[in-house]
C-alpha cells in the first residue's frame, strides 16, 4: 500500500497512527496523534460541526509528525454490515461472478444503495468443498459523505474498512490454534468479533457502551452521569469499594451483555463445532474498567484477558511514556495501520 497512516475518528477521540515495517518483519511506531473530542461534535451533521471536527483532525495530524497524505479510515460497526458467506469451491473468475450476482443475498439493503466489498478467507474449516468469503457493506450515501469529508481535509483515502476488521487485526494473539472472542467496548456500542485462523468468522455490534453504563449507575445511585462515569472507571466492578454500590448498579446491564457473549460463542460453536473459543479479549473501556475481565470470565466460563493492540509493534520509550494513559484505545487505529496489500 505504500506510505500511509491510519485515522480513527472515534466517538470520543481522534487517533492517528503511522507504522513502518510489515507483519512478517514486525512493525515500529513511527508517528501517532491523539485528541479527545466531544461525542456531540463527532455526531454533528451541521456545516459548523463538521468544520470544527475537521480542524481537530488536522491539528492531530499536524502535531503527530505525519507527512504523508495517504490515509486508511474505518467505518463504525453500527454503520456497516459484515457477514461470512459459504460458496462452493471454484476458480477466481467464477467466484467473482458468483459473488457479484448473489450479493443481494448477503446484505440487508438494496444493491443500488450499498457500497460492498468482499475478500476470500479460504477453505471453510467445516466443509472442504466450500470457501468462506467475508462480505462487508455500508450505505453508499454514508460512505460518500465520509470520503468527501476526509478528502476535504487535503487527504487521499486509499482504504476503508469496518472497525471490527481492524480490531481483529491488532488484537488477535500471535500463533494461536483456537478461536478468540474479541470485544471492543466503546462509548455507544460494543463490537464483537470471533477470530479463527487470523480471519473474522463472526461480527456483531451491541447497542451498549460506557454512556449506557454511566446512565444506569447515575439513575441507581442518584448522582450525575459524569460522576457515575468517574466511579465506573476508578472503582469498576469492585465489590469492596463504595460498599459495592457501583457493581450492583451495573450488574443488570452487564448481565445482559454477558448473555449476548454466551449467545455469540454458542452460535460460533454451532457453525464450527470442532473449533473451541479458547479465550475472550477485552479492549476499549472493557480493558480499563477494573474487574471487568473477572466479571466476564465468571459469567461466560471462558478465560478472559485484556488485549494489547500494540503487541506486534515496537514502541519507543518516549512514545510509551506519552501513550500510557490511552494506549488501550488504539485498537482500531493500529489495526488499520497494520493493513497490507493483501487486505
Amino acid at each position: 500500500m505504500g506510505d500511509f497512516f491510519a485515522l480513527d475518528v472515534g466517538t470520543s477521540a481522534i487517533r492517528a497512527v503511522q507504522l513502518t515495517g510489515s507483519a512478517k518483519a514486525g512493525y515500529t511506531l513511527q508517528n501517532y496523534g491523539y485528541a479527545g473530542v466531544d461525542p456531540a461534535l463527532v455526531e454533528s451533521s451541521s456545516e459548523e460541526g463538521r468544520a470544527k471536527l475537521g480542524e481537530v483532525i488536522k491539528t492531530v495530524i499536524g502535531q503527530s509528525g505525519i507527512k504523508t497524505r495517504n490515509v486508511a479510515i474505518s467505518f463504525p460497526a453500527n454503520k456497516t454490515f459484515t457477514t461470512i458467506a459459504d460458496v462452493p469451491n471454484q476458480s477466481d473468475s467464477e467466484l467473482n461472478r458468483t459473488i457479484k450476482y448473489q450479493l443481494d443475498q448477503y446484505i440487508p439493503m438494496a444493491i443500488e444503495d450499498a457500497k460492498v466489498d468482499w475478500a476470500l478467507l479460504g477453505t471453510s474449516p467445516r466443509d472442504v468443498t466450500k470457501q468462506e468469503v467475508l462480505v462487508a457493506s455500508t450505505s453508499i450515501t454514508y460512505a460518500e459523505e465520509q470520503l468527501e469529508f476526509i478528502e476535504s481535509l487535503g487527504l487521499d483515502v486509499i482504504a476503508a474498512e469496518p472497525d471490527p476488521i481492524a480490531i481483529a487485526r491488532s488484537l488477535t494473539p500471535i500463533d494461536i490454534s483456537d478461536a478468540r472472542l474479541i470485544i471492543d467496548y466503546g462509548e455507544l456500542s460494543a463490537d464483537l468479533v470471533i477470530v479463527y485462523g487470523e480471519s473474522p468468522r463472526l461480527v456483531r455490534s451491541l447497542p451498549t457502551g460506557l454512556q449506557a453504563l454511566s446512565r444506569a449507575a447515575a439513575q441507581t445511585l442518584d448522582i450525575r452521569e459524569e460522576q457515575a462515569r468517574q466511579f465506573i472507571l476508578k472503582f469498576g466492578l469492585a465489590q469492596d469499594k463504595l460498599d459495592g454500590q457501583v457493581f450492583r448498579a451495573l450488574d443488570a446491564s452487564l448481565e445482559g451483555f454477558a448473555t449476548e457473549l454466551v449467545k455469540s460463542i454458542k452460535f460460533f460453536n454451532s457453525k464450527y463445532p470442532t473449533i473451541p473459543v479458547g479465550g475472550i479479549i477485552l479492549s476499549g473501556f472493557a480493558g480499563v474498567i477494573p474487574f471487568m475481565s473477572e466479571y466476564v470470565e465468571a459469567r461466560t466460563s471462558v478465560q478472559t484477558t485484556k488485549g494489547n493492540p500494540w503487541q506486534k509493534v515496537v514502541v519507543s520509550k518516549v512514545f510509551q511514556d506519552k501513550l500510557i494513559s490511552v494506549a488501550s484505545e488504539f485498537s482500531v487505529a493500529v489495526g488499520l495501520a497494520e493493513r497490507t496489500n493483501r487486505d
